[in-house]
């Protein structure tokens, strides 16, 4: 029942009952086992004026005894019927007011006037119209509380007697009592059945409330969450898609509700049609499966569930929930990849005091040879070529070493951005980069404070943009920004970093291979001549000693970015910017 438009009665001064309140929660709502007070009342109404009119024609050309006295008496009857009723119809149905109790009884006051006249102009106690005291007793018993019909019921019974006792003379005498009796009976059965339709009728519209409200923030929540979720009918119609779905997919709910779906959902993902009709055939719901979604032309892992919903009679219903897991296999990329360069710092601390040491001895023998005096052409050539790639391999194993012993040795509060502007200055004296570099440098006014080893992360900051300077076209600037993220705002999934600060290095270069994105941060791996693939790989180990994490993407269109996530901290009065944690 629309609240808004069926205001309630309330028993007590006449007040109002409350529209958005539940029917019932009183035991006076304003529905009677499914029987609206409106529609008794215009009910009423039509009763009203139907019996006036008819005490009217009866006196002025029926009745043939009638005395101008009586005519005129039905005359203003049907005056004041006129008159009141369409006011309270327009009070009740057209404005549509909230309906007091005491409007309620001022309607069952005419009334009983009304049917008590009837009575008496057709013969008091012997008259036949006599029971239309049990249509308005039941009428207004179904309209009003229990006691509100016996006061209505008693209402009609001193009416009728004092109609029958006193204007017309008659005494009480058994018809009279029998029919007195009956009214009371009929008020108590009514109203008794009445507040049992009442009591049921106010737990229904609870339960239809909580129902309603249960929809609405189920439907909120379904709207709002990440994940997608999709329904199909046993008949493979969409039953059900929330924007997560709808963005996944790339389709309308709308124009696909109750519409076959499963051919244009394998067009999408092959996989995603195959476990729908699976659950649905042989009801198997898939506990935890991966599937790939094609989207704008790219391949889209995500995680899906299903789950089976019976329906009585005909094949289940099947929900597919699903999540982009893209974020979750990258960064278990970064963890495989993280394990992987801890196994290769490990042995290379082994291998770098083994071969360093010997290569040194080596280099010194060959020196020795190739200074003596019997040594001839071919024997200084040689050792000349001895000690450049000796000299080679010691720079190697230097680099080696620095990326095993790679440790954050002293640890003091540092600004990202006087870390990027002072690498960027750096950048720009690098011989490989020549006076026509443009960087663009975006930092914010207030610090972007992090703990973290000063010389350590000057050679990452230092090592990013040298790499995107390099990577860089012709008149192409290279992008550096510094931003702090708060509460994790637009941090990927199980980047597990608090209060985060970001250093993003972007360039407008060919972008890395596919093919090469898995690799870019093992040691040894290059694509330049004449690297020795531990620049990146020492990035990487250096972000993950400081508890953060580097992603990058890349591609032929967008170019190559690297953003840094370190974790940030709070600026705290009175704490000098530079002091040393020992």
């Amino acid at each position: 029942m629309n609240r808004a438009k069926n205001p309630a009665v309330a028993e007590d001064h006449g007040e109002p009952v409350n529209g958005a309140r539940p029917a019932g929660a009183d035991g006076e709502g304003s529905s009677s086992g499914g029987i609206e007070r409106l529609e008794i009342l215009r009910w009423v109404y039509i009763f009203r004026i139907s019996l006036a009119g008819g005490l009217f024609a009866g006196a002025a050309f029926a009745w043939t005894a009638a005395s101008p006295g009586q005519t005129l008496t039905a005359s203003l009857a049907l005056v004041i019927t006129l008159l009141h009723t369409p006011a309270s119809y327009w009070v009740t149905h057209i404005r549509q007011q909230p309906i007091g109790a005491s409007f309620i009884y001022g309607q069952a006051v005419l009334d009983v006037v009304l049917v008590t006249l009837v009575v008496d102009l057709t013969g008091g106690s012997d008259s036949v119209v006599a029971p239309l005291y049990i249509l308005l007793i039941s009428a207004y018993t179904l309209m009003l509380p229990l006691r509100g019909g016996f006061l209505v019921t008693g209402l009609a019974c001193i009416a009728y007697i004092a109609d029958s006792v006193w204007v017309q003379g008659t005494a009480l005498n058994t018809v009279v009592a029998l029919q007195l009796a009956i009214f009371v009976a009929v008020a108590l059965v009514v109203g008794l059945i009445s507040t049992k339709l009442r009591q049921t009728g106010a737990a229904l519209t609870t339960v239809e409330y909580e129902l309603q409200r249960l929809r609405l923030e189920t439907g909120d929540i379904l709207g709002n969450i990440p994940t997608a979720v999709l329904t199909i009918d046993g008949l493979g119609r969409l039953a059900y898609a929330n924007p997560a779905a709808e963005a996944l997919l790339g389709l309308e709910a709308r124009d696909w509700i109750e519409k076959p779906v499963l051919e244009t959902l394998a067009r999408c993902s092959r996989g995603l049609e195959q476990a729908l009709e699976r659950t649905r055939r042989f009801r198997m719901p898939v506990a935890s499966a991966e599937i790939t979604i094609h989207r704008d032309g790219d391949a889209v892992p995500v995680g899906i569930s299903t789950a089976v919903l019976e329906r009585r009679g005909g094949p289940p219903s099947v929900t597919a929930i699903m999540r982009d897991i893209s974020d979750v296999k990258r960064m278990e990329s970064l963890r495989q990849r993280t394990e992987r360069l801890e196994a290769v710092a490990e042995l290379s601390a082994s291998l770098a005091h083994e071969i360093k040491n010997p290569l040194a001895s080596i280099s010194t023998s060959v020196q020795q040879l190739g200074a003596r005096d019997r040594a001839d052409d071919d024997d200084q050539l040689l050792s000349r070529l001895i000690l450049k790639e000796s000299d080679r391999l010691s720079r190697l194993l230097s680099d080696f070493i620095d990326f095993a012993r790679l440790r954050i040795e002293r640890s003091k509060t540092l600004d990202l951005r006087e870390l990027a502007k002072h690498a960027v200055e750096v950048v720009r004296q690098h011989p490989d980069c020549g006076d026509e570099i443009e960087i663009e440098l975006k930092l914010g006014s207030q610090p972007v404070l992090f703990e973290g080893d000063e010389d350590l992360m000057h050679r990452v900051v230092s090592n990013l943009i040298l790499n995107a300077v390099q990577a860089a076209p012709p008149g192409h600037p290279t992008r550096v920004s510094v931003e702090v993220l708060g509460q994790e705002v637009g941090v990927p999934d199980r980047v597990d970093v608090e209060h985060p600060v970001v250093l993003r290095v972007t360039d407008d270069g060919p972008g890395i291979p596919e093919t090469d994105l898995k690799r870019i941060f093992d040691p040894f791996f290059t694509r330049r001549r004449g690297g020795s693939g531990l620049g990146l790989a020492i990035v990487h180990r250096a972000v993950r000693e400081h508890r953060g994490a580097i992603l990058v993407a890349s591609g032929p269109e967008i170019g190559t970015r690297f953003t840094v996530y370190l974790p940030g901290k709070p600026e705290t009065p009175g704490e000098l910017l530079g002091e040393e944690r020992k």
